[in-house]
């Protein structure tokens, strides 16, 4: 039986760890698949408060695992492969056999960036590749780059690389399936140019990264080089969520609902924060003050819930 299990270890799931090992409730924190979230993939980390020169994110989130191991946080590397959140004790299963027994639990599971799948993409992460105009756009200042998508948060990521830098978005259909203001906040930005009708097909790079996307044309076939200084890759996020279907209240996307202003889940005990909750911000800071406000409400749940039960015992 653990009073705390926290599910991620992202920028959310360490700040709630760091809090509630401060609070001594010794938390036990489950890895995952993707210890340290996304920021392990992020090289330069220049927007987190406290690091003037910038920090790599590989580093943020050791630090951040480190400062909760020094509060008494346990760790474990594990993947949840179920949970029932059906009545307290919560029973979560790790890598399908072990079953850990929890009075409360903070999901910080995050949300994954979706993919193309085409041949070098994953290994030019961080190497001109993105998949976060906010996080990484300051670094193309004056330069060329590409946005692959068709949807709202394409246009919205091209709209806001053009602070700094000239924007040319791909997209495979002929027509956008953005909302028409974003499509026409876009069309009217002299910034943005398209192709469109272009299916990615490869990322070409050498040793320094990326240098251009292979496209294929959908009308001809004919296949052609798309040469920029980097690529942000704009088809949207899905939470990792599920595991949770059925036990939690989800919107239609399987972001995990929480009462305004709180962590607070559908279910007492049960707490989110993080991108798993947030498809709006998904920003490192955003995800660590999440983190803090669900270790402080698990806190004030568990010494409520502990008050309800001495009073209830027989004296």
């Amino acid at each position: 039986m653990r009073k705390v299990v926290i599910l991620g270890t992202g920028p959310a799931g360490l700040t709630a760890a760091i809090y509630t090992a401060r609070a001594n409730l010794q938390p036990l924190v489950i890895e995952g698949n993707e210890p340290g979230g996304q920021l392990t993939t992020t090289t330069e980390v220049e927007n987190f408060p406290g690091f003037p020169e910038g920090v790599m994110g590989p580093e943020l989130m050791d630090n951040m695992r480190r400062q909760a191991e020094r509060f008494g946080a346990e760790f474990r590397r594990g993947y949840v492969t179920a949970v029932d959140l059906s009545q307290r004790p919560f029973r979560i299963t790790v890598d399908e056999t072990d079953v850990i027994e929890a009075e409360a639990v903070i999901i910080a599971t995050g949300a994954s960036a979706k993919h193309l799948g085409i041949p070098g993409e994953d290994e030019n992460i961080g190497r001109g590749v993105s998949y976060c105009a906010t996080c990484d756009g300051f670094f193309y200042r004056g330069k060329k780059v590409l946005v692959v998508g068709g949807g709202d948060s394409a246009m919205e990521e091209a709209n806001f690389l053009t602070r700094f830098a000239d924007v040319t978005v791909v997209h495979r259909r002929g027509e956008l399936r953005a909302s028409k203001i974003m499509q026409d906040r876009a069309r009217q930005n002299p910034k943005i140019s398209w192709v469109l009708n272009a299916v990615p097909v490869a990322v070409v790079a050498d040793e320094k990264g990326f240098k251009a996307l292979k496209v294929r044309d959908r009308e001809t076939g004919e296949e052609r080089l798309l040469e920029a200084d980097g690529m942000f890759v704009a088809i949207g996020h899905k939470p990792n969520t599920d595991f949770l279907r059925g036990q939690l209240e989800m919107d239609e996307l399987g972001y995990i609902k929480t009462v305004p202003g709180t962590a607070h889940t559908s279910v007492p005990g049960v707490f989110a924060c993080g991108d798993v909750q947030d498809s709006r911000y998904r920003q490192a800071i955003t995800a660590a003050g999440s983190g803090c406000m669900a270790a402080l409400d698990c806190e004030r749940f568990l010494e409520e819930a502990g008050a309800r039960e001495r009073s209830q015992s027989p004296a």
